[in-house]
Parts: structure tokens; C-alpha cells; sequence
């Protein structure tokens, strides 16, 4: 990845791209297209949410040249994306699989802090 002193712990990956953790700097790295984006927690869900908002249905419907791609500029990332329908698509299914195991990871710890070990 980028920083050879981080510790990264793969979150969630598919063919298409990954999300993995970065201990050292307590940020998301996004591998998508042969390229890597670092997000802080917040600007993580916030692209997320930007990229749910996007209205597939009506790019796919419309013919104009201007519905066959969509240009996302996430906070504070020199990265550019710019993606077609199925990319949206695909994307969203990495950060989607991102989000759930990072839930469901905060969710498994706080059972295990609240419960006592039954042995």
C-alpha cells in the first residue's frame, strides 16, 4: 500500500476492490481501479452516502451523452472518480460489504465488552 510503517487489516474485498484499515493513521484505504484513496471515518460514510444517492435508474434511462457517467470528488482526496453505471454499481457493493463489517465488527465488540465470558 502507501506507508510501509501502517498496519493494514483488509475490512472487505471483492473482484472488484477493497477497503482495508489503516491502524497507524485510524483511516479507510479504498482500492478501487488500480488506485488507492485514503478517507478519515467520517469522509468514508460520506462518500458512501454520496455514491448511494446516485440515481442509477435515471442514468440508465436517459440517452443524453451527460447520464453516462457520474464525477465524484470525495472530501479531502486528490482523487477523481468517474464512473459509469456499472462501476456505481460495483463500488457501491465494496463500500456497502465495508460499512457492514465495520458495524458488524463495533457490534461484536460491544456484546463482548457488556457480557462476561461464560466458561
Amino acid at each position: 500500500m502507501i506507508c510501509p510503517l501502517a498496519n493494514f487489516e483488509e475490512i472487505y474485498k471483492t473482484e472488484y476492490g477493497a477497503v482495508y484499515q489503516c491502524s497507524r493513521k485510524n483511516c479507510y484505504w479504498l482500492d478501487f481501479q488500480g488506485a488507492t484513496t485514503a478517507f478519515n471515518v467520517r469522509d468514508f460514510l460520506f462518500f458512501k452516502k454520496r455514491l448511494d444517492q446516485i440515481d442509477v435508474e435515471k442514468m440508465l434511462h436517459n440517452s443524453s451523452r451527460t447520464f453516462d457517467f457520474e464525477i465524484i470528488m470525495p472530501f479531502r482526496t486528490e482523487r477523481i472518480f468517474i464512473l459509469t453505471v456499472s462501476e456505481i454499481l460495483q463500488l457501491r457493493a465494496v463500500l456497502s460489504g465495508a460499512k457492514f463489517m465495520i458495524e458488524l465488527n463495533s457490534e461484536v465488540r460491544r456484546c463482548l465488552q457488556s457480557s462476561p465470558l461464560l466458561f
